[in-house]
């Protein structure tokens, strides 16, 4: 396993709910991420973000750990959710809340 893995793990594994993104939730950077963080925000959460504008080595790492082209990715107690469409889809349909519930996610 590459280094970039590694702590790719690491971060995944370690926080409950982590979004890989562009910017912070803060300051997203593009407006997928924002969209992301807004659905997080919105269900109240625990999240931990990653700027992957910070590390150009988790920016190419992650589309290879989750086997997914695109940014914002979102994982849930250590699995690949998916992108903010995906999120967004889930979201209203109540899968996303239902996911969160399962998976005993904190609240913010």
């Amino acid at each position: 396993m590459t280094d970039t893995a590694t702590r790719l793990d690491e971060i995944v594994n370690s926080n409950d709910v982590v979004l890989f993104m562009k910017g912070s939730a803060l300051f997203p950077q593009c407006g997928f991420s924002s969209r992301a963080v807004a659905i997080l925000d919105h269900l109240g959460v625990q999240f931990e973000t990653v700027d992957v504008l910070q590390d150009a080595e988790i920016r190419q790492g992650i589309k290879q750990y989750s086997d997914w082209p695109t940014i914002p990715q979102l994982y849930v107690k250590g699995e690949f959710v998916g992108g903010s469409d995906i999120m967004m889809e889930m979201f209203e349909a109540g899968e996303l809340q239902q996911l969160f519930a399962d998976k005993e996610v904190a609240k913010a």
